[in-house]
């Protein structure tokens, strides 16, 4: 008989998604949707071209209204959610697009110090001295805080991303490939930078990626993304046994048996 943990042990949902539909036109990218993601994990999402990765993401913090079904974040209904609800919870995670999507006119840390000013009675010392803190936080050297994005490295923009998704001591980070296009090293240094962080500050993370070395090296769980649906979620360990021609040649080709020899598994 199947033994189910007392509720108090279990672990809390801090994002659950029924139903979702998305479509642009005739177009359906989703289709009865469902997800759930727990406090504290770091959940990759994959899925093949097409299966609407990043569109996922954008539903769940309102970048995108799905045609159907309903997103809870934190216990707020997103769809739903008043203006003021919609700030509160706003401030309570934070987002890193692809190659950090910076004000390219503002300097690395008063691109960290835009969240901050919505801060009511922030002074501006303490506001500086924070965005200081995250740009540290995020691992970049304190000279950064002055350049502006064009200055920078492609790494150091996604760093820069980071710091400002960090900028209100979220409890969610959602992050949109935040390897693509770093070199190797550069890319498992970045991994172990959202592990760290993650661990250190309790955050649970979103993670769109197709990095397959991320997957091993900081996910606990997976989800896939396949026929307009998450089709499975698990660990790493469990999508090897997923019988799927796009989950076995994903988890079973070269790439990934390279990444499983080099990388530990976060969670078995």
């Amino acid at each position: 008989m199947t033994q189910v943990a007392p509720a108090s042990l279990q672990p809390e949902l801090v994002i659950g998604l029924r139903g979702l539909r998305n479509q642009f036109g005739s177009h359906v990218v989703h289709d009865n949707l469902d997800l759930d993601v727990r406090r504290g994990e770091i959940l990759g999402v994959v899925g093949g071209s097409g299966t609407g990765k990043s569109v996922l993401l954008r539903s769940i913090v309102g970048l995108q209204r799905p045609a159907a079904g309903t997103v809870t974040v934190l216990g707020t209904d997103v769809l739903s959610a008043s203006e003021e609800e919609r700030k509160a919870l706003e401030a309570r995670w934070g987002v890193m697009f692809q190659d950090g999507a910076l004000f390219s006119s503002l300097t690395v840390r008063e691109n960290v110090e835009v969240p901050l000013r919505a801060v009511p009675g922030l002074d501006p010392a303490v506001r500086v001295a924070l965005a200081d803190l995250k740009v540290a936080m995020a691992g970049l050297p304190p000279l950064a805080g002055d350049k502006y994005p064009s200055e920078l490295s492609g790494g150091m923009r996604k760093r820069a991303g980071l710091a400002r998704a960090l900028a209100l001591d979220p409890e969610i980070v959602f992050l949109d490939e935040p390897t693509a296009g770093l070199d190797p090293i550069g890319a498992s240094a970045f991994d172990a930078l959202i592990l760290r962080l993650s661990r250190s500050m309790g955050l649970t993370v979103f993670l769109v990626t197709h990095d397959l070395d991320t997957l091993h090296a900081v996910c606990d769980r997976v989800a896939v993304l396949a026929e307009k649906k998450v089709l499975v979620t698990g660990t790493m360990r469990e999508m090897l046994d997923v019988d799927h021609p796009w989950v076995r040649e994903y988890f079973h080709g070269p790439r990934a048996r390279a990444a499983l020899g080099a990388a530990p598994i976060a969670q078995d």
